[in-house]
């Protein structure tokens, strides 16, 4: 089972009603602490079982499966689904931010006309035909050739 977790700081009860660490067992004597999976950690010792990174200061969503506490990035790696880029066929990583046209997924450097190698800006028109990202210009030039027809995306 997958879960996310939000890590929110707290600040500490009162003197007295000490809390304990998950993680050392020692008590949380520090102003803040955090809590996660239904227990008390000190800042120092909710890390990623992974890449020992603070999840405190990471963000506020942390991953456990397989009884390990990880990161996002390590979550991902660990047990996220890979995919091949539809442009250059190459494995794209879980973590990895990708572009999307219907079902295809292409790597940010991917996702140009694979004609000219324009690469798009946020709200530029591109088309897809046969599985081709291509450009407004050389879609059109297409059309006029009567190459093909596809929808604009």
């Amino acid at each position: 089972m997958t879960t996310d977790k939000c890590v929110p700081m707290l600040s500490v009860q009162p003197k007295g009603k000490q809390k304990g660490c998950a993680g050392c067992n020692r008590k949380i004597k520090d102003r803040y602490l955090l809590k996660a999976l239904d227990k008390y950690w000190h800042e120092d010792c909710l890390k990623c079982a992974c890449c020992d990174c603070r999840l405190g200061e990471v963000g506020s969503t942390l991953y456990t499966k397989a009884n390990l506490i990880l990161c996002r990035r390590d979550y991902l790696r660990l047990f996220g689904t890979t995919g091949n880029c539809a442009a250059c066929s190459k494995l794209i990583p879980a973590f990895e931010m990708v572009m999307r046209a219907r079902d295809n997924v292409y790597h940010l450097d991917c996702f140009a006309c694979q004609l000219c190698n324009q690469r798009f800006c946020v709200g530029d028109k591109f088309f897809l035909k046969n599985n081709m990202i291509l450009c407004q210009m050389d879609y059109e030039e297409g059309q006029l050739n009567g190459s093909f027809e596809t929808q604009v995306q």
